[in-house]
């Protein structure tokens, strides 16, 4: 299998489908690479490199102790750039994804980055705090953590749910689509799973948006009960300068899934 080796020697499975313009895809906690599948292939098939890497900790990467805060998951992805050899590339991060994409901006000036793309992504700031009152509370990430330190596999069978927006009136993902996306999560330790969902609940990426300098599409269903849209998909538009924010009525967070079609034309609508 292809790796890509960090700075601290952790090895980060990747895929790399297709030619032409890379666009590199980080998938959201606590999925893996799989969980972009279908866009990869719509990429591919368009004339795009698709490249898609399993974070850290997650899918077929090394499962380190330590490395699970942002500059280092930022460091990782410049790894990623480099060691494929990516010009001209577009960042597409989901959910925490869109974090690396941030802290990669500003820690490592948009090298060799000229557009990026946020879905439903935690950027810029979750956590709720007097100057963002939008935010979740710091209760509801201690019954995260409370729950997956109990029983993780109980966690994310209801997590899931939230995730897909499905309940006893909607069904947007199928009940395989759910065990799927539990199975990419079981496949990350519980030290990656825990140490992450600290990073994306309390990482402040304010301070990033001044460092997108490229044109930014950023894409965010309006009944995201994962990442709230008013403190995250809306907030990141207010805050980056050369960012288009396209919200989707009533969609939930898991959009690569739920709403796969129209994410995948509005991506290669961007990238054309």
């Amino acid at each position: 299998m292809p790796y890509i080796t960090t700075n601290d020697q952790t090895k980060l499975y990747f895929k790399d489908w297709g030619a032409g313009r890379p666009v590199i895809l980080m998938s959201g906690w606590p999925l893996s690479s799989d969980s972009w599948d279908d866009q990869a292939m719509a990429l591919a098939d368009a004339g795009y490199r698709a490249i898609a890497y399993d974070r850290r900790g997650f899918g077929r990467s090394s499962q380190p102790w330590s490395g699970y805060d942002y500059d280092t998951l930022a460091d990782d992805l410049a790894a990623v750039i480099e060691q494929t050899g990516a010009k001209d590339a577009v960042l597409a991060g989901f959910s925490m994804g869109g974090g690396e994409v941030a802290r990669y901006m500003s820690r490592h000036g948009g090298k060799s980055v000229t557009q990026a793309v946020l879905v439903s992504s935690v950027v810029p700031y979750m956590l709720k705090t007097n100057d963002n009152p939008n935010g979740t509370e710091q209760e509801v990430f201690d019954k995260m953590t409370e729950g997956m330190r109990e029983d993780r596999a109980k966690f994310f069978a209801g997590f899931f749910k939230d995730f897909f927006g499905v309940n006893m009136l909607t069904h947007p993902a199928s009940a395989e689509v759910l065990e799927w996306a539990r199975s990419q999560a079981m496949q990350a330790s519980l030290k990656a799973t825990l140490a992450c969902a600290k990073s994306f609940a309390s990482t402040d990426f304010r301070p990033d948006l001044a460092a997108f300098n490229v044109p930014t599409l950023i894409i965010h269903g309006t009944d995201d009960k994962t990442v709230p849209i008013d403190a995250a998909g809306r907030a990141a538009a207010n805050g980056i300068a050369q960012s288009t924010l396209i919200e989707y009525d009533g969609a939930p967070h898991g959009l690569f899934a739920t709403e796969k079609v129209r994410l995948t034309q509005d991506l290669l609508r961007f990238l054309g």
